[in-house]
């Protein structure tokens, strides 16, 4: 399943915050979709990630880390992007799971 680029929007609108509360918003809202799919993050593979500022790596990777354990951690992109507006991470990703 691709699931495409998720911002940290509620109820239509980027959420005001930094880096940990816009990553926290952009994984709910990847977490709501994979599980109307009857997926859950352990069947995600592959993640890409645009950061609006590479020095908020760190913060994200923090967050991103609270979510993906070690053993179930997907492969993962990390690029700048600075075409968008008011957000400050965007995230995409790939979930498998074996029939």
């Amino acid at each position: 399943m691709h699931v495409s680029g998720q911002v940290p929007a509620q109820d239509g609108e980027i959420i005001v915050g930094g880096i940990v509360e816009q990553t926290h918003q952009t994984m709910r809202n990847l977490i709501a979709i994979l599980d109307e799919a009857g997926y859950a993050l352990e069947d995600v593979v592959r993640v890409g990630v645009w950061l609006e500022d590479p020095r908020d790596f760190w913060s994200f990777n923090k967050v991103f880390g609270e979510y993906f354990s070690p053993e179930h951690a997907p492969a993962r992109a990390c690029v700048q992007a600075s075409m968008m507006v008011d957000c400050k991470v965007e995230i995409d990703c790939i979930a498998y799971r074996r029939k």
